[in-house]
């Protein structure tokens, strides 16, 4: 004799979406979008003001190609290679010092980081990346030009910029050395490397594109800073190859002092410098974002 069942003995895995469910996903997926709505909005607000305004300059080889040194400041042309050079140098010098320092404190904590001196670490790293700029900068006056007794300078400029970098190059550098697997890591020690060489080998070209992305972060952070350019170096319409001593210009101070001596009507010089200026920051900054991008993608370990 046999039995048949009318209902099966258990429910099903797989049911329909109830009302309700449907509802509640659909509110939080509007919520979503509605953030990145708001999040981007500013963004594309910014950019297209900062391209509106100063596109009338950019197209123009003198702009890249001369100084204001021979112009007067309502005096119409010149370019801004003076303050270029003097932006690149900076943050140049600033990202040599800085970003060996974040790295390997970030490779401490993450690697070796036991103990008071690792939370001692930590909580100065944590204490340095809340100092604004204007801090910083009246600090390395404090200690270069009034102790040591050195002239004003960009490299003084430079100095306040690692403070404000470093954080930020050890909290990125520190995340993306975290989410390495320790699989990885323990598969090396398995085959009797040391752990030095671990590091090197397996878990920084594991982790350097995301590293990478972080220091340029913080490299178009600083150069955006105004605050120690104001304090610790004048402003020169000349180009100034030496960093170490003499006036220097940089885009941002660029843009203060034409704030400061000309007028901001929509159309005069001083309107079109500063936007002009801005843009080329802009442009700077995305191309050595782009130039970060395709190394992190050369040093990357290969899937294939």
């Amino acid at each position: 004799m046999t039995t048949t069942l009318e209902a099966p003995a258990t429910t099903p895995a797989f049911q329909q979406v109830s009302l309700a469910r449907k509802v509640k996903n659909g509110v939080a997926t509007t919520l979503v979008w509605l953030s990145f709505l708001i999040a981007v909005v500013p963004l594309v607000w910014v950019l297209y003001t900062v391209i509106a305004n100063g596109i009338k300059r950019i197209p123009y080889s003198n702009w890249w190609s001369q100084d204001l040194g021979n112009f007067l400041s309502d005096e119409v042309g010149g370019g801004v290679l003076h303050a270029i050079i003097g932006s690149l140098l900076q943050g140049l010098v600033c990202a040599v010092i800085a970003v060996p320092i974040g790295m390997l404190v970030a490779i401490y904590l993450v690697e070796y980081g036991r103990g008071k001196l690792a939370k001692a670490t930590t909580f100065m790293v944590d204490i340095l990346s809340g100092v604004p700029s204007i801090v910083a900068a009246l600090f390395i006056y404090a200690l270069w030009i009034t102790t040591f007794g050195l002239p004003r300078s960009g490299f003084a400029v430079s100095l306040a910029l690692v403070l404000l970098m470093i954080p930020v190059v050890v909290r990125s550098s520190e995340e993306m050395l975290r989410i390495v697997p320790d699989d990885l890591r323990e598969a090396s020690y398995a085959l009797g490397v040391p752990k030095w060489k671990t590091i090197m080998k397996i878990v920084l070209p594991t982790a350097m594109s995301g590293i990478v992305g972080g220091v340029m972060m913080a490299l178009a952070r600083v150069m955006g800073e105004t605050a120690p350019l104001l304090v610790l170096v004048g402003y020169s319409a000349y180009t100034n190859w030496d960093i170490f001593s003499g006036e220097q210009a940089a885009l941002p101070l660029l843009m203060n002092n034409e704030r400061v001596t000309n007028s901001m009507d929509p159309g005069s010089v001083g309107f079109d410098r500063i936007w002009g200026a801005a843009l080329t920051l802009v442009i700077i900054i995305a191309l050595i974002n782009l130039l970060a991008t395709v190394f992190a993608r050369l040093v990357a370990p290969k899937k294939k």
